[in-house]
C-alpha cells in the first residue's frame, strides 16, 4: 500500500501521552511532510495522577521551547531532587534516591569502589548518602540552580518537577494546537483495517465522522484500542514479579515545609506516595489486591494523610507488564496503551517521552510504504526501556526485612529475572553497578537503591588500591566538607518557588 504525502499521523487519545506525542512530533517533524491529528473524547477520562517526573522532562520541555518559570506557574509545579524511601527495609529506615552523583571518580575508578574499600578496612567512613550533594539539598529542604562550573560541588546534581498532570496535558495541548495540530473531539467506535495487510485505514467516530490516516499512534490508555484490540498484539504479564495491581489517589492540603522530593513509604500491602505541589499534596496507595482489599487500603491511605482529604479517593486498576510489541503494522502504542509499570520511580512520563523521541527518529518516510525495520528497531528500544525499569523497580522490593507481612515475605522469596539476579551478583561480588548509555537508570541510581536496601558488596575493583587508604580517607572527609559548605548558600525550596515560579494565591499551606 503506497503511503500518502504528507503522511497523515493520527493520535488516538489525549491526556499526557497523547499531547506529549502531538507536541514532540509537531516540533520535530516538518509540517509539509507530516499532518498531525489528535482525537480525544470528553466522555473518556484520563488517568492523570502522574505528578512526579525524572530530570529528562527538562530536555523535552527545552526542546519544545517552554519558559521554565511560566511552565511551573501554569502547572503548579515544584522541584524534585529525588525520591525518599521510608520503611522499605524495615519500619523507620529511610534513604533518598537522588538525581545526582555519589562522590567522584578517583584514579579513574568509580566512587563506590573507594568507599567500599575504606568501609571494609574499618576507616572513618560515613554512610553512602553523606557523599551526595543532591541528598544533602533534599534533606535540608533547599534548592538552587545547579552550577555551570563543573569543578563545583553544586554542579553534581540534576532536578525534575512535581506538577499537576492534568494541567501539564492542558498546557502542551494549547502549545500543540498553536503549532497546527488538529484536534478532533469524538469517541472512536470502529476501527477500519485493510483486508490484505491488516493496517488501520480509518477510525469511525460516534458522530459519524471518519478519520483516515497513514500512521496511527495509540494513546488510548489501558484500553489499547489499536495495538492491543485491533492489531491483537499479545501482552506480557509481569504481575508475578510486580504484584501491585491497584492504586487509590487523593489530594490534601500541605502541612509544614515544601519538600523538594517525592516520598514513597512502605505499607503492609504496598506503598504510599506523597508528592508536594504548590496548591496541594498528591497522595496515593499502590497495593496488591491479593494481599489487601480495597476497603482496608482506603482506610490505610486516609489514616496516613497529613491533613483532611480534599476529595474522595479515586481507584485505579492495572496490571504490570507490556505488549510484546509497541509498533505493529502502522500502529504505535505510547504510554499506558503500550505497557504499565507502577509509579514507584516516576517512570511513566519518561517512557512516554522516550517513545515519542524514538518514534520521531524512526518516522516513516512520506510517500513510501512503512519499512518493517523501523518497527523492529522501535520495538527493540521499547523492550530495553521497559525491561530495565522493571528490574529497577523490583530491586526495591526483594531486599527487605519486613518479616511477617505477606506481600513483603512473598517478594523476598520470589525467583528474580535473570537480568536482575546478574546485576545483584556483580554488585555483591565487587561493587560493580550498572551503567547504561541508553535509557534508565544511572549507576548512581542503582547505587542508592542497592545500598539503601541493605545489599552490601563483599569486594571492590582492585584498581581502587592504587590510592592509599590514608589518602582515600582524607578525600572522603574533604568531600563531606565541600558538601556541607555548599549548602550554606542554598535558599529553602519554598523560598525558591515563591521567588521564581510561584502561582501566587493558588499556593496553599496549613500551618
Amino acid at each position: 500500500m503506497q503511503a500518502e504525502r504528507p503522511l497523515r499521523v493520527v493520535i488516538v487519545g489525549g491526556g499526557t501521552a497523547g499531547w506529549m506525542a502531538a507536541a514532540g512530533l509537531s516540533r520535530l517533524l516538518d509540517p509539509r511532510d507530516y499532518a498531525i491529528t489528535l482525537i480525544e473524547s470528553d466522555e473518556i477520562g484520563t488517568v492523570g495522577v502522574g505528578e512526579a517526573t525524572l530530570p529528562h522532562i527538562r530536555t523535552f520541555n527545552d526542546m519544545l521551547g517552554f519558559d521554565e518559570a511560566e511552565f511551573m506557574r501554569e502547572t503548579q509545579a515544584t522541584i524534585k531532587l529525588g525520591v525518599e524511601f521510608v520503611g522499605w527495609t524495615r519500619d523507620g529506615d529511610r534513604y533518598i534516591h537522588p538525581f545526582g552523583v555519589f562522590g567522584e571518580r578517583w584514579a579513574g575508578v568509580d566512587f563506590q569502589h573507594h568507599w567500599v574499600r575504606a568501609k571494609r578496612a574499618g576507616r572513618d567512613v560515613a554512610p553512602l548518602q553523606a557523599y551526595s550533594y543532591a541528598v544533602a539539598l533534599a534533606r535540608a529542604d533547599a534548592f538552587e540552580w545547579p552550577s555551570e562550573d563543573t569543578a563545583s560541588i553544586r554542579s553534581t546534581y540534576a532536578y525534575a518537577y512535581h506538577f499537576d498532570a492534568s494541567l501539564y496535558a492542558d498546557y502542551i495541548r494549547r502549545w500543540s494546537m498553536r503549532r497546527g495540530v488538529r484536534r478532533v473531539e469524538g469517541l472512536v467506535l470502529d476501527v477500519e483495517q485493510d483486508a490484505d495487510t491488516g493496517h488501520v485505514r480509518a477510525l469511525r467516530l460516534k458522530s459519524g465522522a471518519v478519520i483516515e490516516g497513514g500512521l496511527f499512534v495509540d494513546c488510548s490508555g489501558f484500553r489499547s484500542l489499536l495495538v492491543g484490540q485491533a492489531m491483537g498484539v499479545g501482552w506480557q504479564d509481569w504481575s508475578a514479579w510486580l504484584p501491585c495491581d491497584r492504586a487509590l489517589a487523593v489530594p490534601c492540603d500541605r502541612v509544614g515545609r515544601l519538600t523538594p522530593y517525592t516520598r514513597a513509604t512502605a505499607r503492609e500491602a504496598g506503598w504510599m506516595w506523597r508528592i508536594p505541589l504548590q496548591h496541594r499534596v498528591g497522595n496515593g496507595y499502590v497495593f496488591s489486591s491479593r494481599f489487601c482489599d480495597e476497603g482496608r487500603a482506603k482506610e490505610t491511605l486516609l489514616a496516613h494523610l497529613e491533613s483532611p482529604p480534599l476529595a474522595e479517593p479515586r481507584l485505579l486498576r492495572f496490571q504490570a507488564g507490556r505488549h510484546e510489541r509497541m509498533w505493529e503494522g502502522n500502529c504505535v502504542a505510547i504510554g499506558l496503551a503500550g505497557g504499565f509499570l507502577e509509579p514507584l520511580e516516576s517512570t511513566s512520563i519518561f517512557l512516554i517521552q522516550a517513545a515519542v523521541m524514538d518514534l520521531a527518529n524512526l518516522m516513516p518516510v512520506p510517500g513510501r510504504p512503512i519499512d518493517p525495520r523501523l518497527a523492529a528497531e522501535f520495538n527493540r528500544l521499547s523492550s530495553l526501556q521497559y525491561d530495565r525499569v522493571r528490574d529497577f523497580l523490583l530491586l526495591h522490593y526483594i531486599a527487605n526485612a519486613r518479616e511477617g507481612q505477606p506481600l513483603w515475605d512473598h517478594m523476598r522469596a520470589m525467583t528474580l529475572p535473570d537480568t536482575l539476579a546478574h546485576k545483584i551478583a556483580l554488585f555483591e561480588e565487587g561493587a560493580a553497578a550498572p551503567s547504561y548509555l541508553y535509557g534508565l537508570f544511572s549507576r548512581d541510581s542503582w547505587l542508592s537503591v542497592l545500598i539503601g536496601q541493605g545489599i552490601e558488596p563483599q569486594g571492590h575493583s582492585r584498581l581502587a588500591d592504587r590510592l592509599s587508604l590514608e589518602e582515600t580517607e582524607q578525600r572522603l572527609a574533604d568531600l563531606r566538607a565541600r558538601i556541607e559548605a555548599g549548602l550554606g548558600t542554598a535558599p529553602s525550596h519554598e523560598e525558591f518557588v515563591a521567588r521564581c515560579c510561584g502561582a501566587g494565591s493558588a499556593v496553599r499551606m496549613t500551618a
